[in-house]
């Protein structure tokens, strides 16, 4: 455990009055696709989200429209309060071209995407239909099809 886990334990437990606290948040990084067309769009949405509580860290892509918050956040609190910006928000729909089975798919291109991304499609729903092959050798010589073999 170590001497800086121990000291931590004990200044919780003591800090704490000897009672369990509820569980800390996990430090994640949420990504956001926000529509800005400005320095001051820019600016109003990194102010919003950096007065959050928990928010370690906010970076800003205005090209790509993208903005990436670490901190110990919920993914949805922080959605929330980009919207109360008055701009357009969404969790971030685009993953690498490179991790989606069919990236020219309907579903999956968008003209709108940066380059090398492609919108995330989950694969549970395929439109298209599925044939079997069924192999003529094995339904040749079949003994419930009498006119199958002429041979015999």
């Amino acid at each position: 455990m170590g001497v800086s886990g121990t000291l931590e334990y004990l200044s919780d437990l003591v800090g704490s009055g000897g009672h369990k606290h509820k569980k800390r948040k996990q430090l994640q990084t949420v990504e956001l696709k926000v529509r800005m067309d400005c320095d001051g769009c820019e600016l109003k949405v990194k102010n919003a989200l950096s007065s959050m509580s928990g928010v370690k860290k906010v970076d800003i892509n205005r090209k790509q429209q993208r903005v990436t918050v670490s901190g110990y956040v919920d993914s949805n609190k922080v959605l929330k309060k980009a919207k109360s910006t008055g701009k357009k928000a969404e969790i971030w729909p685009y993953v690498p071209y490179n991790l989606v089975a069919q990236p020219y798919a309907v579903q999956a291109y968008d003209k709108k995407a940066p380059p090398g991304y492609v919108r995330n499609v989950e694969n549970a729903a395929t439109t298209g239909t599925v044939t079997r092959y069924e192999d003529p050798y094995t339904s040749m010589f079949s003994d419930d099809n009498p006119n199958a073999c002429s041979i015999m």
